[in-house]
């Protein structure tokens, strides 16, 4: 069988979530200091014995970066360090820096989210758990932002196995070679023609074998199946499918891909997650009845079962983001400030303050998510004569807030009154 060529290029793509600390005030602060980007880490064989090629793919969008007028035009400058430690983190077991320089014609690219720098590094590792920090400097703002995951790095040497699952935005053959782009972000809400990937089959020996494509929701139903006979040669077999006929409302879905013989016995399986969210809807948002629940701190009663009470899932989306429009500061633009903010301290409480329930329901959540970063934290997590507690104070509204942590586990409890004009969400 004949061996495709494979290329990596760039395009357009979309951007990504922003952080916040708690003790932050400044609106520049509150939304996280650092470079927003997208990775993916994916296992292929090496062709080596007891070694696995990890590639880890990172997308810079444009508008993470600040640049500087230059003669041309503008330029960013930016460095990445992906370090790989064994999985208790206490070895380096190896590490790659590169630094990258972009220029821009003009400001409006600077600031685009449709520009980005995409970079590809191979590391050969063993087949076990690894811990990975991924970090980006910003050489003009001299900031940095951090991803850090633990990764399974699979054997990849069975008589009949595959690779990760590339999810791809777009693929280009020409005489015999393929030059793709892949959807680091996962999002797929913007391709019209189905859904592409690509991934390999690794085999002893030459086999004809069924290959099952489920999609399922979030809830794991299935809600989509196709099947592909291929014939494989021994050795590696690069495989592009396009998932046809299918369409994805607003949310969190899962590709499974099935490898089986002619007995229908499974010979090698992969999972990969993707989501589709619109234009102008915060990234966070991969549930959209989670996504109506929590509007409780800025919609009314009345707002919220309006919104469930739509009979489809269309008509329920069309509503919610018809409370959005009516709250935009600037409905003329693509983004919507009120919009996105309000779901960056939903996504922030849920990272921080979740205990036994999601942080966006607790009472530091609540209070976050109305008044947004308090101007200064009082924390008493080890007091003798007390139980943990901390007081969290808002100068332009001249409050304070006490929260206690009666169980000690966590459960931070608000006993200051929150009422009246405080229940109003401000930006």
């Amino acid at each position: 069988m004949k061996v495709f060529r494979l290329y990596i290029i760039s395009i357009l793509m979309i951007t990504a979530s922003v952080y916040a600390q708690v003790e932050d005030a400044t609106e520049q602060n509150s939304f996280g200091k650092g470079v927003k980007f997208y990775q993916n880490l994916l296992d292929f064989s090496s062709g080596k014995k007891n070694t696995t090629r990890l590639d880890a793919f990172v997308m810079i969008p444009y508008s993470s970066i600040q640049f500087v007028k230059s003669d041309t035009g503008f330029v960013g400058n930016f460095s990445v360090t992906i370090s790989i430690f064994n999985d208790s983190k206490e070895k380096l077991i190896t590490e790659k820096t590169w630094n990258e320089t972009l220029e821009a014609k003009d400001f409006s690219q600077t600031t685009s989210k449709d520009h980005y720098s995409l970079n590809l590094k191979s590391f050969y590792l063993a087949p076990a758990t690894y811990f990975i920090r991924t970090a980006v400097d910003d050489k003009e703002s001299n900031s940095e932002f951090t991803k850090e995951v633990t990764v399974k790095v699979r054997d990849l040497s069975n008589p009949v196995a595959m690779s990760d699952i590339m999810l791809l935005a777009k693929r280009i053959e020409k005489e015999g070679i393929n030059k793709i782009i892949p959807n680091i972000s996962g999002n797929v809400a913007l391709q019209k023609d189905g859904l592409p990937v690509f991934y390999e089959i690794y085999s002893n020996f030459p086999e004809k074998l069924n290959i099952e494509y489920v999609i399922k929701d979030k809830k794991k139903n299935e809600i989509f199946t196709s099947t592909q006979i291929k014939s494989v040669d021994s050795g590696r077999t690069q495989i592009f499918y396009t998932i046809k006929d299918s369409t994805f409302s607003l949310g969190l879905y899962y590709l499974d891909i099935s490898i089986k013989d002619s007995a229908n016995n499974i010979l090698a399986s992969g999972e990969r997650p993707f989501f589709s969210r619109w234009v102008g809807v915060p990234s966070t948002i991969t549930d959209l009845d989670k996504a109506v629940e929590q509007l409780i701190y800025i919609a009314s009663s009345k707002e919220i079962d309006f919104i469930k009470d739509a009979t489809t899932v269309e008509e329920k989306l069309k509503r919610y983001l018809a409370f959005w429009k009516k709250l935009d500061p600037t409905p003329e633009t693509e983004d919507n400030e009120i919009f996105n903010e309000y779901y960056r301290r939903i996504e922030y409480a849920n990272e921080h303050f979740s205990h036994y329930v999601e942080g966006w329901k607790t009472d530091r959540g609540m209070v976050f998510i109305l008044l947004g970063s308090p101007d200064n934290v009082d924390r008493h997590p080890f007091d003798l004569d007390s139980k943990p507690y901390e007081v969290w104070e808002y100068y332009n509204l001249n409050q304070s807030f006490t929260f206690v942590d009666e169980t000690g586990f966590g459960d931070y409890r608000l006993i200051t009154p929150l009422t009246g004009d405080l229940y109003r969400f401000r930006r």
